[in-house]
C-alpha cells in the first residue's frame, strides 16, 4: 500500500510540482494539499497521512509552528521541512519542534524523495 503524504506550501506552484513528483515516484500518493500552518493542522488530524512535508515560510502559522501542534497528535507522522532558508538554526529548531527531517529546496527532487523514502522506509 502506498504510504500518504500531505503537501504544505503556501505557494501553488510548489505545492502542484510536489504533487506531481510524489504521485510519480512509486509507493507513495497524496492524499491532500494545505496551503498554511493552520491549513496544514486541520488537514493532519482529518487525513493522517504517513508524511507531511512543510514549507518553513508561511503567513498566519509557519512549519515549525505547524509541526509543534501536529507532532503530539500524530506520533507516528513522518514530518519533513522542506525550505529555501536552511541553516543550523532552523536544522536545530526544526528537530526541536518534532520534525524527523530538513532537506533544502536547493537541494533538489533526488535529495527530497530519497529522505522521504528513507523516513518511510519505502
Amino acid at each position: 500500500m502506498a504510504k500518504q503524504v500531505l503537501i504544505v506550501d503556501d505557494h501553488d506552484g510548489v505545492r502542484k510540482g510536489l504533487r506531481m513528483l510524489f504521485e510519480l515516484e512509486s509507493g507513495f500518493s497524496v492524499v491532500g494539499e494545505a496551503v498554511d500552518g493552520h491549513d496544514a493542522v486541520e488537514k493532519a488530524l482529518q487525513l493522517k497521512p504517513d508524511l507531511i512535508l512543510l514549507d518553513l515560510s508561511m503567513p498566519g502559522m509557519n512549519g515549525l509552528q505547524a509541526a509543534r501542534a501536529i507532532r503530539p497528535m500524530l506520533p507516528s507522522t513522518s514530518l519533513m521541512l522542506f525550505t529555501l532558508h536552511r541553516d543550523e538554526v532552523t536544522d536545530s529548531a526544526a528537530l526541536a519542534a518534532g520534525i524527523n527531517a530538513v532537506v533544502s529546496k536547493g537541494e533538489g527532487a533526488d535529495t527530497l524523495l530519497n529522505q522521504a523514502h528513507v523516513l518511510l522506509g519505502v
